[in-house]
């Protein structure tokens, strides 16, 4: 577990943006279980290419005529067991930490796992949420 003075700017950031942090597996699955709508689920962590890439990349691709009906956010490290919770949405997936998924009425339609956010830009993180905004939201 990360000391809570280190990750506490870095899970800030998303919620600043709108973000509901999901610290129980209780609160995930009351989110992620049978949801209508569209939700943008961002697993956070404490590597570079989550501040670099994966939080910046979340955060601009809400500037789009579309987006997700629900922000939330998972901490790897910190939220164990939520993030636990989360990783079985994520299935057949393996654990990644960062990630970004969008689930549309309950059921996972787009992921990008830590290997489609390490060495790409916010940019690039951004537009590829944006073209999925435009398709399923």
């Amino acid at each position: 577990m990360y000391p809570i003075a280190l990750v506490t700017p870095m899970a800030q950031d998303l919620i600043n943006h709108g973000f509901e942090s999901l610290s129980t597996p209780t609160d995930v699955e009351r989110v992620l279980e049978n949801h209508q709508g569209t939700t943008l689920l961002v697993v956070n962590s404490v590597c570079g290419c989550a501040a670099a890439y994966a939080r910046p990349g979340a955060k601009m691709s809400l500037e789009n005529s579309k987006r997700p009906d629900n922000l939330v956010t998972v901490f790897a490290g910190v939220d164990n067991e939520a993030t636990a919770k989360a990783r079985e949405f994520l299935a057949p997936y393996p654990p990644s930490s960062p990630s970004i998924a969008l689930f549309k009425d309950g059921k996972l339609v787009h992921f990008l796992e830590r290997r489609h956010i390490e060495g790409r830009s916010a940019d690039t993180i951004s537009a590829n949420l944006k073209m999925a905004y435009d398709t399923y939201c």
